[in-house]
């Protein structure tokens, strides 16, 4: 008996050293320390983002009280030129079409496809949970920089969402003085939450998709389509753009306000319990 008992304690020993060699971090060279903000829940003005019908006519989405269930850690400042470069000379991402900018710049010319090889590329080196946040985290990290783009529904002359925007735009080029070159970092200065340059002239990607939702009379959604090949760009005004591409003035918007710039920053997600980097570990093998 005594002996089967050294035995299974050896054997446990010998599990808890698996184990916990499986989770120490890995010996890859890591990116230079990373500035977050993170905010405790609280509740916000929130829109729904894409296209709301009633009856064939655009109308706006309703606007709700919102809350996040958890704190969000979320990246300080954008991704700059010089960290996403880090990423490009790994093999792991493609070069962005600002390459060669300064490395203060934030990245920009990059796909919403870019900022997720990016995301999981940072979190291979940090063996940390990097993601782009959703439009509802974005809408609430930006605090009193949210622009509300809505339409208006009592001028709504104008059957095509698209049109409707497309003036819009027009109407926003048409303003004097606007500078549409990517600043240094912290140019914008930091919101209510401590966000460097956010809404500034650098839209941001978010993994939220674009959606097109038909409506009845009492606002009730009576039709609901998804199309993940366009995500959510959060910035001075909601955009949607077509995954692939990297130049907001391309013309591959499918509707709202053409972004000048595309560029990222991500949220980090809690690390996971002892027992669930484990189970993972081992799954590696």
């Amino acid at each position: 008996m005594k002996l089967q008992a050294a035995s299974v304690a050896a054997i446990s020993v010998l599990a808890i050293a698996a184990g916990a060699a499986l989770l120490q971090p890995s010996h890859r060279a890591a990116p230079s320390l990373i500035q977050t903000v993170t905010i405790k829940p609280a509740y916000f003005a929130y829109r729904l983002p894409g296209e709301f019908l009633a009856d064939g006519r655009v109308v706006d989405a309703a606007r709700f009280d919102a809350s996040p269930r958890h704190p969000l850690e979320i990246m300080t400042y954008q991704v700059s030129a010089a960290e996403y470069a880090a990423c490009v000379a790994d093999g792991a991402c493609q070069p962005a079409d600002s390459s060669g900018a300064a490395k203060d710049l934030p990245v920009t010319g990059v796909s919403y496809l870019d900022a997720v090889r990016y995301a999981e590329w940072l979190s291979s080196k940090t063996d940390e949970s990097w993601r782009l946040p959703t439009d509802e985290e974005w809408a609430f990290a930006a605090a009193e920089r949210l622009g509300d783009d809505a339409l208006g529904n009592a001028d709504s002359e104008i059957a095509n969402p698209a049109a409707r925007w497309l003036t819009a735009y027009r109407e926003r080029n048409a303003r004097e003085g606007r500078d549409t070159l990517p600043k240094m970092r912290g140019h914008f200065g930091a919101n209510s939450r401590g966000l460097y340059d956010i809404a500034g002239n650098v839209s941001e990607w978010t993994s939220t998709c674009y959606t097109r939702t038909h409506v009845d009379a009492a606002g009730k959604s009576v039709q609901r389509t998804e199309n993940c090949g366009v995500r959510v760009t959060g910035g001075q005004h909601r955009g949607y753009m077509t995954n692939f591409l990297r130049d907001g003035k391309s013309g591959g918007c499918a509707a709202g306000m053409a972004p000048d710039n595309l560029g990222f920053r991500l949220v980090k997600d809690p690390a996971p319990s002892f027992a669930r980097r484990l189970w993972q570990g081992m799954a590696r093998g």
